[in-house]
């Protein structure tokens, strides 16, 4: 297997309306590969969200192809696209997504409870513990995320991310609901993660944060641009 976790060959997204389409991705090329970490930058509008949400088979493309670890995802039932995004996908939201009628430990264990794989409950306990002690949370595991602050709910939802071992982690604005400083610890955190050899690619507003990935990319108006790209578009 090669070491592309990611590529996109030709992705084009098209939103029909009554009056007019829209043209959310235009030929989008892509690869992302193991060990990556990718950010991904630009105006509200411009087809970042889009992109992501293709990435994370929440949406399918208009045309063109996908592959996760070389097989082609561009054209899945929904059931499948399900399945695949469970056993390959992690994602890290803005919004934090927890579950406040469950414990910590719940929330987290939730991939893994859902997934094909069958797990014990020592092998879930044993990989719960091991994501909450790598987002240093493992005395938290008996709270409900609304006794912890914004900060820490964060840092939960990167531990459920990486519970299920997924081939990439999709990072959606992950300083959005938080402070400057504690914007700063999750930033880290994914860098330290990154660092580990996990796969990284987010979407973010913030240049500050953008520049902290490996590689950076800019949309404009559905375009996916290189860093000298965007300089040039200006």
């Amino acid at each position: 297997m090669s070491n592309v976790k990611i590529r996109l060959e030709e992705i084009t997204k098209v939103f029909v309306g009554e009056e007019m389409d829209t043209h959310a991705l235009k030929g989008v090329n892509l690869s992302i590969y193991d060990g990556d970490y990718i950010s991904i930058s630009g105006q509200s509008g411009c087809g970042k969200s889009t992109l992501l949400s293709i990435l994370g088979l929440l949406d399918m493309p208009t045309g063109g192809k996908y592959f996760i670890e070389d097989h082609d995802v561009s054209q899945l039932t929904l059931t499948q696209s399900a399945e695949i995004r469970n056993q390959k996908i992690g994602f890290i939201f803005q919004q934090f997504n927890l579950i406040d009628e469950l414990s910590v430990f719940d929330n987290i264990a939730l991939p893994l409870n859902y997934s094909k794989t069958s797990y014990s409950q020592t092998q879930i306990a044993e990989r719960v513990q091991f994501c909450l002690d790598k987002v240093e949370m493992g005395h938290r595991a008996k709270h409900k995320p609304n006794q912890l602050s914004g900060g820490q709910q964060q840092r939960i939802a990167i531990a459920r991310a990486l519970v299920a071992n997924p081939a990439i982690l999709l990072v959606d604005e992950p300083t959005g609901n938080l402070d400057s400083k504690n914007g700063d610890v999750v930033m880290e955190m994914l860098a330290k993660l990154n660092e580990e050899g996990t796969t990284i690619c987010m979407v973010t507003h913030d240049p500050r944060y953008a520049t902290m990935s490996k590689t950076q990319f800019h949309m404009l108006d559905g375009v996916l641009l290189d860093a000298e790209q965007a300089r040039l578009a200006g």
